[in-house]
């Protein structure tokens, strides 16, 4: 499950809202320990949430099952909060920021909630997500219908332009406007369920498989039995590498953020936009400021993370989406067209997934690319590689660069007699597509102003 909790920062009334997969929707208050208190570990910290949450009764917990079946006797949605416990890197913030907050409390209370707080067990027939993102937000019918997700990140740090309270109610209301008038969008709703899966459940990928069970063990050690969510994508990748042929584009790229395509988009609202990038796709679609996307691909859409459906079921060679826009009082109709290598324009370096492709890729090295003021320095043009090594892995299998020689500071210039791969993400997408498995690329690296050249492997 994602890891991370989400902090958006309300500047208008300068507070913070720390939000974690289901600690968005219900928060979690894990007090710091008072002075002469021993701190406590993750295992008492999960334990303590499933009691808590379990008394408190507002959230079905970790038990799609009932959920469903409350929906089927109840006629109401099922709202399903993905989410990791305990987060270990934000501070916990009090629940009366989101279980109180007066716009998402009365929206809630309509839906049947339930937290899944591990991916044991998931059907990934149904729940398709970005295995990246820090929460994943599913909206529901009781047959397995799915209005929409909510939940976008492309940042590691900055997240307050992808989420927002105000957004997640406009979701969740446009969710409660489908599941109305579901009669008239069942056949839109249809392609907001994805292909089949590799594997049915994430354990039964040959990286999990005998790993993990099909539940958390809360007999033994319920943190050790815990599959994450981005353990799904690792496996998947994993998976795909040791077949003949490339990772396919769409594992490589998942889930293309509206700016590779040039379009900034609200977060306080569910598809409108904010920004159009010039010569992009985008401008050239005739996308304006101000515009609410209503449909793409003729799918309603109920938030950013909708928007990211769409783009990741377009292939990687390209196509056409048909765009549906409220402009002021008019509709308008819009044609996206999107060319072969568009999906390469998103930025997959702040992924957590990008660990393993930097150990299959790049041996285990982490890098950045230089500031302009350092280029000058080292006179190296603006429009050539220029990557600095950050980190270098200590420990199999993250250690082959550190084996190769590569050192913390080297700066990369060029790689396999390419120069034009400025971004860490076109390093890595190359490595991984041109470089055969198992193999080594020649790197050239600049370290104390000497030109060195090193074998980089590449790894299963």
């Amino acid at each position: 499950m994602p890891s991370g909790l989400m902090r958006i920062h309300q500047m208008q009334r300068k507070t913070f809202f720390v939000l974690g997969a289901a600690g968005l929707l219900t928060g979690l208050l894990l007090a710091a320990p008072t002075y002469g208190q021993a701190a406590k570990t993750r295992e008492q910290k999960v334990r303590e949430d499933k009691a808590r949450v379990e008394a408190e009764g507002f959230w079905i917990y970790n038990d799609l099952p009932r959920a469903f079946a409350e929906a089927t006797r109840s006629g109401r949605p099922i709202l399903v909060v993905l989410r990791c416990l305990p987060c270990e890197n934000c501070v916990k913030l009090d629940d009366d920021l989101i279980d109180k907050d007066p716009r998402l409390v009365p929206l809630l209370e309509q839906f049947v909630r339930v937290r899944v707080v591990s991916a044991n067990g998931l059907d990934l027939s149904l729940f398709q997500f970005d295995t990246d993102q820090s929460f994943a937000v599913f909206m529901l019918r009781h047959d397995g219908t799915i209005y929409g997700r909510y939940g976008t990140r492309s940042d590691q740090v900055h997240w307050a332009n992808d989420v927002s309270i105000e957004g997640l109610a406009q979701a969740l209301e446009g969710a409660l406007t489908l599941h109305r008038d579901f009669p008239k969008y069942r056949a839109a709703l249809r392609a907001k369920r994805g292909p089949q899966p590799d594997f049915p459940v994430p354990e039964s990928f040959p990286q999990l498989k005998g790993r993990y069970g099909p539940t958390l063990d809360y007999d033994g050690n319920v943190v050790r039995s815990c599959i994450h969510c981005h353990q799904i994508g690792d496996a998947q990748r994993a998976f795909h590498r040791q077949q003949p042929g490339n990772i396919p584009l769409e594992l490589l790229f998942p889930y293309p953020h509206p700016k590779a395509i040039g379009l900034v988009l609200d977060p306080t609202r569910r598809a409108r936009v904010l920004k159009v990038e010039p010569d992009s796709p985008a401008a050239q679609a005739g996308f304006l400021p101000g515009d609410d996307i209503l449909t793409l691909a003729d799918q309603p859409l109920l938030s950013i993370a909708d928007v990211q459906w769409v783009l990741h079921h377009t292939p990687a060679r390209g196509g056409t989406l048909a765009a549906k826009v409220q402009r002021g009082d008019h509709t308008v109709n819009l044609t996206l067209t999107l060319a072969d290598g568009w999906r390469q324009k998103d930025d997959i370096s702040w992924r957590a997934s990008s660990w393993q492709l930097r150990q299959m890729a790049l041996g285990g090295m982490l890098t950045k690319p230089l500031t302009a003021d350092e280029r000058e320095a080292l006179k190296l043009p603006a429009d050539r590689m220029a990557l600095k090594v950050q980190h270098v892995g200590q420990y199999p299998p993250h250690d082959r660069a550190k084996k190769a020689g590569v050192r913390v500071g080297d700066i990369l210039i060029s790689y396999d007699g390419r120069t034009d791969l400025v971004r860490e993400t076109d390093l890595l997408a190359y490595a991984l597509r041109q470089v055969p498995v198992g193999s080594a690329a020649k790197a050239v690296f600049v370290r104390d102003g000497q030109r060195i050249t090193l074998d980089l492997p590449t790894s299963q």
